[in-house]
């Protein structure tokens, strides 16, 4: 899933139903956030919350992000220990199926 644009408290409610519709399925979900400018707490916590979804249905959620602001944000409020984002699309792919090799 690629989100862009701006991510509050206005649209973390669109982004959270898309996420927990996705993370319901049991499969890994991918979300993209480089065409990201600016996330609140609100998008964070539909992060979080799409995570624990995710996890609750036997599936897992994964972040990208190259931008060193949000990627800033991610390690000052510790959401990067929870989710840690990839810097590329291929990076979270090959960290995916990394961690599909460990599980069987």
């Amino acid at each position: 899933m690629t989100v862009a644009g701006e991510i509050d408290i206005a649209t973390a409610a669109r982004l959270r139903e898309r996420l927990f519709e996705l993370a319901a399925g049991g499969r890994p979900l991918v979300a993209d956030l480089d065409r990201v400018r600016f996330i609140d707490s609100a998008g964070l916590a539909a992060l979080v919350g799409a995570a624990k979804r995710a996890a609750a249905h036997g599936g897992s959620l994964h972040v990208v992000c190259g931008r060193p602001k949000v990627r800033q944000l991610f390690r000052l409020t510790g959401l990067d220990r929870r989710l840690p984002p990839a810097r590329t699309l291929d990076e979270a792919l090959d960290a995916l199926t990394a961690a599909r090799g460990t599980s069987r």
